[in-house]
């Protein structure tokens, strides 16, 4: 850049938003951008609280194994891993599921305990328990109307004992 040229960097910027080292890299600087208009062009750096876990699909895993079983040397693999953000543990990983023909192996796992599988006679229990008690309460009303019906007819008995007798 010289007698004063400006370098344009495609993106409507220029070397005088530049500041450091940002101006060697061609990246300009986070004030510069926001009072031009344009949001967030370099990445935040800031990290998370909390990690997301990744999640990787069979088809995901079967790509990468196909891609690693392509690349000649040690140095291509280790190109595969970093541009995809995988660890080499995670490939061997993998491989030897791939081997041992464990194809559950190769889809994601939900993690924590196995949810257990409803008992299908236990539904049939709690409803005969529901019957069962409605039961119980027809049978307690049934028991009363017959003592209140034996008490009827003793003093009925009496009546006509002391009708007889008169």
């Amino acid at each position: 850049m010289r007698n004063g040229e400006k370098k344009d960097f495609g993106v409507g910027f220029e070397e005088e938003g530049m500041e450091g080292a940002r101006r060697a890299t061609g990246i300009p600087s986070s004030s510069s951008i926001v009072s031009r208009g344009v949001i967030n062009l370099v990445p935040d750096v800031e990290v998370p609280q909390k990690a997301a876990r990744r999640k990787f699909t069979a088809e995901y895993k079967r790509f990468i194994l196909r891609e690693s079983e392509a690349c000649r040397e040690s140095k291509q693999i280790s190109a595969l891993l970093r541009r995809e953000g995988l660890y080499h543990s995670t490939l061997m990983t993998w491989r030897s599921q791939a081997e041992r023909g464990v194809l559950e192996g190769l889809s994601s796992k939900k993690r924590g305990p196995v949810p257990k599988k409803p008992d299908p006679s236990a539904r049939r229990i709690i409803e005969q328990e529901k019957e069962i008690q409605k039961l119980k309460s027809k049978l307690r009303k049934t028991e009363l109307i017959i003592e209140a019906q034996k008490k009827i007819a003793e003093i009925l008995r009496l009546d006509r004992e002391e009708e007889m007798l008169s």
